[in-house]
């Protein structure tokens, strides 16, 4: 028999050592997957002691609360507009913001619809800080500037009703 390079002991370890190669570069591309998605994002965090951070922090609990673009200071979009003022590219920020547009339309919306008019008008101006060609902001504008003409008209009707009352009770009297 003539021993060749390729004899079958030879040829299982060859094997056996590929395997191993191969599954040793499986688990450290799983292992460096892992680590890239688990790493901290760079830049500023909520609450980590900076004033960036701070401002995270502050914002996030409105955002929990509910407070999006209510009460005056203390709300999602004021608390984001101050950590971009800190950091004008902060990921974290411009994507809470984007993530609450839609809901904070809706606090918008039915602001108008209580009949709450300037503070309609107050958080609809906050959320044109963030996105003034929104379409949505101008259809709540739109919704915003008819509220206010049906409740001029109202006012006027009250108004002509108490003169025509006054001017009634003024010539009863004579």
């Amino acid at each position: 028999m003539s021993s060749s390079l390729f004899s079958a002991p030879n040829r299982r370890g060859l094997l056996f050592v590929a395997l191993a190669a191969v599954v040793l570069i499986v688990i450290g591309g799983f292992w460096y997957a892992h680590a890239s998605m688990s790493a901290k994002p760079t830049g500023h965090t909520a609450n980590d002691g900076s004033d960036v951070g701070i401002m995270l922090g502050l914002a996030d609990a409105a955002y929990h609360d509910q407070h999006l673009v209510a009460p005056v200071g203390s709300n999602v979009y004021e608390f984001y507009f101050s950590v971009l003022q800190l950091d004008p590219s902060n990921v974290i920020a411009l994507q809470r913001m984007r993530d609450a547009f839609k809901p904070a339309c809706d606090v918008v919306e039915s602001t108008i619809n209580s009949g709450d008019l300037d503070e309609a008008q107050r958080e609809l101006l906050l959320l044109r800080m963030y996105d003034a060609h929104n379409y949505k902001l101008a259809l709540l504008g739109s919704v915003l500037d008819a509220q206010r003409v049906i409740e001029r008209r109202a006012h006027e009707a009250e108004a002509a009703r108490i003169q025509a009352q006054q001017a009634s009770g003024g010539q009863g009297a004579n």
